[in-house]
């Protein structure tokens, strides 16, 4: 198989988890998202206290990552926490980065975090992809699967956009996000999850 690493960045509302959760099962692949490693690093006892230590325990990150393996995906593809940043998330943001390119170095896997494309750049094996949407489809789909209302969704979906725009500056120096730091871009305003995943799918075995 070309890729052994599936890296998909996404915009909120723009089905990236689901695709990704296809992608995994279709390709016998590990599925790792944000979410999945804050739990499994609260699984593996490490404390938002602790995340400052991990550098110099390596066995913190080996105990996350076998945790990972223990902590299946949310079953309707939606990570809540996208809706709010929180003070344990942000102390976490530089955790999911390690723990993100231990887990691409293990191979086998599909990583969903917003960043994680730009700090796998040019290493070999990864197919990195971006799941974008229209604001209008994505603040739609939200409402949907949320209580909060059409307006509240409008809100939530352009503050997400500009949370991810503040990550990418801060953390990688990427003053505007390009198509060519992706190797793929899905567009889910028209594309289902099932045939965004068979197009992913298609270019990881090309």
């Amino acid at each position: 198989m070309a890729c052994r690493v599936i890296s998909i960045s996404r915009s909120m509302g723009a089905g990236g988890e689901e695709i990704g959760r296809l992608v995994a099962r279709e390709l016998g692949f590990r599925y790792a998202d944000e979410e999945i490693i804050v739990k499994a690093a609260e699984r593996a006892g490490v404390s938002a206290e602790t995340v400052a230590k991990v550098e110099q325990a390596p066995s913190m990150i080996e105990r996350i990552l076998e945790s990972i393996g223990r902590t299946p995906p949310d079953p309707e593809g939606w990570s809540g926490a996208a809706l709010a940043a929180s003070t344990d998330r942000s102390v976490y943001e530089g955790l999911i980065e390690r723990v993100i390119r231990q887990t691409a170095g293990e191979g086998d896997a599909v990583i969903v975090a917003h960043g994680a494309s730009v700090p796998l750049a040019g290493t070999e094996g990864v197919l990195r992809l971006l799941v974008t949407a229209s604001p209008e489809v994505r603040a739609k789909r939200v409402a949907e699967r949320t209580s909060l209302g059409e307006a509240a969704a409008k809100k939530a979906v352009a503050a997400s956009d500009r949370e991810r725009k503040e990550y990418l500056r801060r953390f990688y120096g990427v003053g505007r996000e390009q198509p060519t730091h992706y190797d793929l871009v899905v567009n889910t305003d028209a594309l289902s999850p099932a045939l965004a995943a068979q197009l992913v799918v298609a270019a990881a075995r090309a």
